[in-house]
């Protein structure tokens, strides 16, 4: 096929021998399957930010340290610049991802690099050799889908463990080789000490895993393993090998809903104030 404008400069530096076809184009990027080093592979061609459908993006973002002030300062202020480095941070947040989870057991692509907005990483196949289909593409017995289910809260747990919480997880990105699921897309990933959204994404990829595998298993849409994900994470008490029960008992206790609305008031006050600190020290520079 015709090589991509965006492939163009891989090929011209020996990166990638071939570009086979297309795979796929979704919200973030575009995948080709392309040959590398003689083997087969996967080139993720990421869209530029204003082509994303993608939203939200500020949430994910949160907790990611940027080591330079100069280009932290642009990118909250959103200059051409800052933008840039933000794209560059999103796209450099997947491979850092796929390396930390890899190292943790985590069953994802092996990367190979990220080189002007393209991450070369592993193709991943069927047991016949052909590129393996995504969850949404499969049908199961129950029992299978119990299996599979098992499969992934434990992928989960071993992603938490790693510190890290995948926040758009569906059977749209889960790919099923011959040994199982295979997670993928990973770009918004979130540190999960460091971003307050972490808890609310963990529940939400759990609930939408849940639910798919629920329409062959019904049973599954009365557990909690969510909940009972988190809050094993919070006690410290979250392993790779820890026994899930899928029950949670909720803390029925009545709110002090005045205490609450006191806390988030005395937070924004704080942040109005953080905010003019930084504004007056940017005026006296």
């Amino acid at each position: 096929m015709k090589i991509p404008k965006r492939l163009q400069p891989l090929v011209d530096d020996g990166l990638v021998d071939e570009v086979v076809r297309q795979m796929m184009s979704g919200k973030e990027a575009t995948v080709y399957m392309v040959r590398s080093g003689g083997e087969l592979r996967c080139a993720k061609v990421y869209k530029e930010a204003d082509k994303r459908s993608f939203k939200k993006a500020v949430q994910y973002q949160e907790g990611r340290k940027v080591r330079s002030g100069r280009r932290a300062r642009a990118m909250e202020k959103g200059t051409r610049y800052g933008r840039e480095q933000q794209e560059e941070t999103w796209q450099n947040a997947e491979v850092s991802a796929l390396y930390r989870l890899a190292a943790a057991g985590v069953r994802v692509p092996e990367p190979f690099g990220c080189v002007d907005g393209v991450l070369l990483m592993e193709l991943i196949t069927d047991s016949e050799g052909d590129v393996a289909p995504r969850l949404s593409e499969i049908s199961m017995s129950s029992q299978q889908a119990l299996a599979g289910h098992d499969l992934l809260m434990r992928e989960v747990v071993r992603m938490l463990c790693a510190g890290l919480v995948h926040g758009d997880l569906s059977e749209f990105n889960v790919l099923q080789d011959a040994s199982g699921p295979v997670i993928i897309d990973l770009p918004q990933a979130v540190d999960a000490s460091a971003n307050n959204h972490a808890e609310f994404m963990l529940e939400r990829d759990v609930q939408k895993i849940t639910e798919y595998y629920a329409q062959f298993a019904p049973e599954l849409l009365e557990t909690r393993f969510g909940k009972e994900i988190w809050a094993l994470y919070e006690a410290g008490d979250l392993h790779p090998d820890v026994p899930l029960s899928g029950y949670f008992a909720e803390d029925l206790q009545k709110a002090d809903v005045a205490e609450v609305l006191d806390v988030i008031s005395y937070a924004l006050s704080e942040e109005e104030e953080r905010q003019q600190r930084r504004r007056d020290a940017e005026d006296g520079d």
